[in-house]
Order: structure tokens, then C-alpha cells, then sequence
């Protein structure tokens, strides 16, 4: 359960990065939602690194947030079975 609940923080990071990448509307409501979520679940990475590219900064800034939680939960529960 706890490596689904950052496997589902990990996907609404990469689902962020896929709608940056391809060009959302960032008016859309859908858009916004997922920005709503997004945004806290990615800590402190945005603006970690600041690149000339801004496409290029989300994949990288929020692709590190979702291999975080990934990491995270990963370790979590793994010191919970044992």
C-alpha cells in the first residue's frame, strides 16, 4: 500500500511533466488540477535547477520529485515488513 501511494505521487509528477512537455493549455481546468497536486508534492525540487530551458527544468526538477517518492516510499516499506 505505501509503494502505491508513491507510485500515485510519482505518476501525477510524470503526468505534469507530459502535459509541460507537449504544450498544455494551461487554462484548461484539467491542467490546473494536476498543477494544484503537483506542485506541493514536489517539495523543494522546483527551481532546484534553474536551466535556460524551462521544458527542460520540469523534466528534470519534477522527474527528481517522482524518483523521490518512489525512493521514499520504497525504503518505507521496506523498514515496515521487516
Amino acid at each position: 500500500m505505501i509503494t502505491g501511494v508513491g507510485a500515485l505521487f510519482a505518476l501525477i509528477e510524470v503526468i505534469y511533466i507530459l502535459m509541460v512537455l507537449l504544450g498544455a493549455n494551461p487554462d484548461n481546468a484539467f491542467y490546473r488540477f494536476i498543477n494544484s497536486i503537483a506542485e506541493p508534492l514536489a517539495l523543494f525540487f522546483p527551481g532546484l535547477f534553474q536551466l535556460a530551458n524551462q521544458e527542460v527544468g520540469v523534466l528534470i526538477n519534477y522527474g527528481l520529485a517522482a524518483v523521490f517518492w518512489l525512493l521514499l516510499t520504497g525504503v518505507i516499506a521496506r523498514i515496515i515488513t521487516r
